[in-house]
């Protein structure tokens, strides 16, 4: 019994030995086998350059409610946080001297229209006198400047009235634009004045919606110049939204325009979207991100990330099938991604094979035995004759 210890571990020793050989990755001659990998075919294509930029919700209209006379207000017409259109009563101003200043008005225009009429009639009774030289040629002139007098002073009496008249209307104040009006900053029984800094109420437009997005005036400048020298092409205008709780905004919108100025303070420059907002889920001064495709490339390349890997200065580097099936590592641009890509703008040329499945044991100028990658595959080094003779001395 104790000379049989020695023996089996002595076997076992040797099963290891075996077990060892086959996971080396050699084969029984003590050559490197090659490892079946999957490549993918890479070729240029327009892929578009996405933005993400902030911004703030702005109603597409706003008007401040406020009076245009002088008075006590008497009355407010409408339902606060409603919705109102546009000429629809508001308030009313106590309208009792207005309604007097149009009834004086009135009177000295009749005033002035009865002078006139006299002054031209007797300007007309002047005129043949005055050829028979009955009377005086200079009375005959001051009776024709009298008539003239008399007719200016109804046309001055005529707008007097219409002023008086408008001054009647605007006591009853009215709503310029169609939208949601919120609180009213004033009640019943408040003074109010022409020339006050606070307004009655505020109404707002919120279908359709403005988005005020910011984007730093160099990253403009940058797009610019690349559009400038044929090295991206425009983009749409087409704007998609997300909310600030991370939730997509269903309806896409589209770029008005964008600010020729640039914000001294940050530095940015303000494009402006305007969006759809039938159900009012955008509101004024809510914050969002805007993401739309500003540019785009046409000569960049997509590949899978499990393609690209890092090296310690963090550059990008992937693995090709080289010459002879050997591995052959080369840095390239890759700085954002697309989907399940990543976007990469240089280090490769189209009809490289890019190896994109069995990457984590490559080294420069390793034997390997590419399949492209979309084919049925066993990615890996299979496993060799020393492990399968590891299990059988195991076995026994």
């Amino acid at each position: 019994m104790l000379h049989k210890k020695p023996l089996l571990l002595a076997g076992a020793l040797c099963a290891m030995t075996l077990s060892l050989g086959a996971c080396s990755g050699k084969d029984d001659k003590g050559g490197n086998r090659a490892a079946q990998v999957g490549f993918v075919v890479v070729r240029e294509e327009a892929v578009p350059i996405t933005t993400a930029l902030g911004g703030r919700t702005v109603a597409f209209e706003t008007s401040e409610v406020r009076p245009q006379v002088n008075g006590i207000v008497r009355q407010r017409l409408f339902t606060e946080g409603g919705t109102v259109r546009a000429g629809q009563p508001l308030f009313q101003i106590d309208a009792s001297l207005y309604k007097a200043a149009v009834d004086q008005a009135a009177a000295n225009l009749a005033s002035a229209r009865a002078s006139a009429q006299a002054a031209e009639e007797k300007a007309k009774r002047f005129e043949p006198l005055a050829k028979m030289q009955a009377v005086a040629e200079q009375d005959y002139t001051d009776a024709l400047a009298q008539a003239r007098v008399a007719r200016a002073a109804v046309a001055q009496s005529a707008a007097s009235l219409e002023t008086a008249r408008i001054n009647l209307r605007y006591s009853t104040i009215t709503a310029p634009i169609g939208g949601h009006i919120g609180r009213s900053l004033v009640t019943p029984g408040a003074l109010v004045s022409a020339s006050q800094a606070t307004p009655l109420a505020v109404i707002q437009r919120t279908d359709p919606m403005y988005v005020d997005i910011q984007q730093s005036a160099a990253d403009m400048t940058r797009l610019r110049q690349s559009l400038a020298s044929g090295g991206v092409a425009a983009g749409s205008t087409s704007v998609r939204l997300k909310l600030e709780d991370g939730s997509d905004y269903g309806l896409p919108g589209t770029v008005q325009f964008s600010e020729v100025t640039v914000n001294e303070a940050t530095g940015t420059v303000t494009l402006r979207a305007r969006f759809p907002n039938p159900s009012g889920l955008l509101m004024p001064g809510m914050f969002v991100t805007a993401l739309f495709d500003q540019a785009v490339n046409p000569a960049a390349m997509l590949v899978p990330q499990a393609a690209v890997q890092r090296d310690f200065d963090g550059s990008a580097f992937v693995y090709l099938v080289g010459k002879d099936n050997k591995a052959e590592r080369r840095k390239v641009d890759a700085d954002r991604t697309v989907g399940a890509n990543w976007v990469v703008t240089g280090g490769l040329k189209p009809g490289d094979r890019v190896i994109t499945q069995g990457v984590g044991n490559l080294k420069q100028g390793s034997a390997i035995k590419p399949v492209p990658a979309s084919s049925q595959q066993r990615v890996g080094a299979p496993a060799g004759k020393s492990a399968d003779k590891s299990a059988a001395t195991k076995g026994q």
